[in-house]
């Protein structure tokens, strides 16, 4: 396994990382055991979660996802052999995201004790908190970095300016800088982030950890077709925002390139994110080993620069819309 360096960080993840969202949600604990066992088994080093996943799920609270992971960790003495990632800023149950200091701080706590762990690898805003200074979020994790509790920080779903003036600001008062960003990024969703993120993190030195790397499962070829929706439980969602003729475009790019070098379309849209040059590692989830087993060959898949021509000629974008 080649690890990446996250950032300019000291960070060295694989180039794929495991989403934990399904933790507590589609994969019960023991399933989730299995998952991780298998992960780190094939040397992939990256776990990727949240202080509120999965909260949506009816009964649960939060802190589900976390809570299955510290198990693991408690169970096979394997702390030292990954990294975690957590987040905090999304609502936890009090009606708003916040990054202010104190909810930060409280929250860091409470994931620590659900991790089993005494400190957080990487230590992701989840959602920016315009109501809150910037310095007082970067103070907080400050505070968290001196004592131990968390090695780095990073960004998800900020805007620009947001990333911008965070940056700008920690040089300013040397306060933390975020080393990553979390963005949506894919083979279809690619508008967004190489027109507008993409050279700032290259030019700042930001990993990149790209979420919704299969398009919410558009891009493992599984729907097709208006009756496909029926096929999982967001399958509504995917075919009513994907299924275009775009999108058939690109499902007809990756069936070719598939068929060429003998892999799934998922190996394929996979193999050309983490190809890309800002892209750290992209996140995926599974919910038995059969699907991990898939995902995880997508890191050994090589793509000619033919391959990347064809899949990018089919997923390219309306350039006119951008702003100028």
């Amino acid at each position: 396994m080649r690890y990446r360096i996250l950032g300019s960080s000291d960070l060295q993840v694989s180039p794929l990382c495991f989403g934990g969202n399904v933790f507590g949600w589609t994969a019960d604990e023991q399933t989730s055991f299995r998952l991780l066992d298998h992960w780190i088994a094939k040397g992939f080093n990256f776990i990727d979660t949240a202080n509120t996943y999965s909260r949506w799920v009816p009964g649960n609270k939060g802190g589900e996802s976390e809570t299955i992971i510290g198990k693991w960790l408690k169970r096979t003495h394997k702390r030292n052999e990954v990294i975690i990632a957590t987040k905090v800023g999304s609502d936890v149950g009090i009606g708003k995201r916040t990054l202010a200091r104190a909810h930060i701080l409280e929250q860091a706590e409470l994931s620590l004790k659900r991790l089993q762990t005494d400190y957080i690898d990487l230590y992701l805003s989840h959602y920016d908190d315009l109501s809150t200074p910037i310095e007082e979020t970067l103070e907080a994790y400050q505070q968290l970095i001196q004592q131990g509790k968390v090695r780095y920080i990073g960004a998800s779903n900020f805007t620009l300016e947001r990333l911008q003036q965070s940056l700008q600001i920690n040089r300013e008062l040397h306060l933390p800088r975020y080393i990553c960003l979390q963005p949506l990024y894919n083979l279809y969703d690619r508008q967004d982030f190489e027109t507008t993120y993409r050279d700032f993190c290259l030019q700042q030195h930001l990993g990149v950890m790209a979420y919704y790397a299969l398009a919410s499962g558009f891009l493992t070829g599984k729907y097709r077709t208006i009756e496909d929706k029926h096929k999982s439980a967001r399958g509504e969602q995917v075919v009513q925002k994907y299924l275009n003729p775009r999108g058939l475009n690109i499902l007809r790019a990756l069936d070719e390139v598939a068929k060429d070098i003998q892999a799934t379309p998922s190996q394929v849209a996979l193999s050309w994110l983490i190809h890309q040059p800002t892209v750290t590692s992209a996140i995926v989830s599974a919910t038995n080993v059969y699907q991990l087993n898939e995902i995880m060959q997508s890191a050994a898949v090589q793509l000619t620069d033919k391959h990347i021509h064809r899949l990018n000629e089919a997923s390219a974008y309306d350039t006119s819309t951008l702003k100028n």
